[in-house]
């Protein structure tokens, strides 16, 4: 079985460490590397090739907003999970626009910790509790103030689709599920994510969450 490849981006020394601990004992993990700043993290990328960089946000230096935001444009198969003490709206909203495949305080439990990092090594998405009712609150905020983006009716075929995608299912699975072939899903994909102007896995989950396609459960 292949580890899943961790890439640890904190300033703080004691954090690190602590993680270094947690994820040794994981039998399907592998930390490829520790670096303290989002400008060593850019370059660590390259050279270690990670599956999952496990990203503080409030850095000296660059971000960890705008490393995430660099790393996806670079490579946007590397999957990034925020892992910071900041749970306010801003921080949380900015990482997943910048293309974060998930928001974990590290208050959370360690169990939580690395099922998130075992959820987004598979592509999909881990919004911690507290955080993801967030997206539903700025969501009501927009509908009450009449700023909700208006958006192409998809069709019910897509409504399916999308919905299997939010909850974490991959293609081919999806495939399976509404018989129809791997290159249809990925179509339907592809006029999902056009009609709607949305550009990664996170912004269909929360499109999904607001439109209570999905539950936050």
């Amino acid at each position: 079985m292949s580890k899943i490849r961790l890439l640890l981006v904190d300033d703080h020394q004691v954090v690190r460490a602590g993680l270094r601990m947690l994820f040794q004992a994981e039998k399907d993990m592998e930390i490829v590397g520790e670096v303290d700043s989002g400008e060593e993290a850019l370059k660590a990328i390259r050279e270690l090739k990670p599956d999952v960089v496990l990203m503080d946000v409030v850095m000296s230096g660059m971000s960890g907003i705008e490393a995430t935001r660099r790393i996806k444009q670079a490579n946007s198969e590397v999957a990034v999970l925020a892992l910071t003490m900041h749970e306010d709206e801003q921080y949380f909203f900015e990482m997943l626009q910048a293309g974060a495949s998930g928001y974990v305080p590290k208050r959370a439990a360690p169990d939580d910790l690395v099922s998130a990092i075992r959820v987004v090594s598979q592509g999909n998405v881990f919004l911690y509790p507290t955080l993801a009712e967030l997206l539903v609150k700025d969501f009501l905020q927009r509908t009450e103030s009449g700023l909700s983006p208006a958006a192409e009716e998809l069709t019910p075929r897509e409504r399916e689709v999308l919905t299997y995608i939010a909850e974490g299912h991959t293609n081919r699975e999806i495939a399976e599920a509404l018989v129809i072939s791997v290159k249809t899903v990925d179509r339907h994909r592809e006029n999902i994510m056009r009609k709607l102007n949305l550009h990664n896995r996170v912004e269909l989950v929360k499109y999904a969450i607001e439109r209570g396609l999905i539950s936050i459960g």
